[in-house]
């Protein structure tokens, strides 16, 4: 179950590794977070679901940008999503939601939709960071937000989480995402393992693939670990949701890991039998 902006839950309709705003989220904060999920939910449908073309997609998220600049400026919305913009802007009043983190994942989608039409990866897993900074980081900082804590440290560790927990997205995903045209490999390390970035459709059979995959599911783990003590910041019950996130990472890098890596052939999924071993890890962080 996933919450709608208005803070009840309905069934889920996109697959979801990690919780978002669960009962372990603090009730006066189930409503903003949901907000928040939505906006980006939809803005990311926008980007990925559906036949449309690349112009109209792009269209779209120039009218939903501008939607999100008529939010801050407490304009009348009676536009195509003026649910999603009416809960954002409850969000906004309440907490004083800051605008810019918002606006980067915009950017990012963009990118994403104009990268897929080019038939373009990623250089190096710096420039697949930077892609990370403005998909994912902004979601983080915007819970910090939330949760009132500003501190540098406390940030860069969210980054590290949010960054990790795209980049196993993108490694559980390679069988659906390179037949769909987003490449996520980086191309560095690509050649560095023998896959020619510019044949994409050859990545699946090529022998090394699982090593490729194994190195860069290391990277993650990495990542996810550098930020991982800032469950300790987080107060509360959100501290624990947050644990729970950590956890569910590190869990399909094991499932990753116990399909050989091969997950350019198989998506691995978490299931019941996960949670045991996540609520563990989580009560020993």
């Amino acid at each position: 179950m996933t919450p709608t902006p208005d803070g009840r839950l309905r069934p889920v309709e996109h697959y979801e590794n990690f919780p978002v705003a669960s009962w372990l989220c603090p009730p006066r904060l189930r409503r903003p977070v949901a907000a928040i999920y939505w906006f980006a939910r939809t803005a990311d449908d926008l980007a990925d679901e559906g036949d449309a073309p690349a112009a109209r997609r792009l269209a779209d998220l120039e009218t939903y940008s501008n939607d999100l600049q008529a939010c801050y400026r407490a304009a009348p919305d009676s536009g195509r999503w003026s649910g999603v913009f009416a809960a954002l802007r409850g969000a906004i009043d309440a907490f004083a939601l800051p605008q810019e983190p918002l606006a980067r994942l915009l950017d990012a989608f963009a990118q994403d939709v104009r990268k897929t039409a080019a038939g373009e990866g990623y250089a190096d897993r710096e420039e697949l960071l930077a892609y990370c900074s403005r998909s994912a980081d902004p979601v983080g900082r915007l819970m910090l937000h939330l949760y009132g804590v500003h501190e540098a440290e406390a940030l860069a560790q969210s980054d590290a989480i949010c960054s990790a927990l795209q980049l196993i997205n993108f490694w559980q995903d390679l069988g659906v995402d390179v037949p769909r045209g987003r490449y996520y490999l980086p191309a560095q390390d690509c050649r560095a393992f023998g896959l020619d970035p510019q044949a994409p459709q050859t990545w699946a059979a090529h022998p090394r693939a699982p090593e490729l995959v194994a190195d860069l599911c290391a990277w993650a783990r990495g990542l996810m670990l550098s930020g991982a003590p800032l469950v300790h910041r987080v107060p509360g019950r959100a501290g624990w949701e947050l644990r729970l996130v950590v956890q569910g990472g590190l869990r399909v890098l094991r499932r990753i890991e116990r399909l050989g890596f091969r997950t350019l052939q198989q998506r691995p999924r978490l299931g019941p039998a996960d949670l045991p071993p996540m609520l563990w890890g989580a009560a020993w962080m």
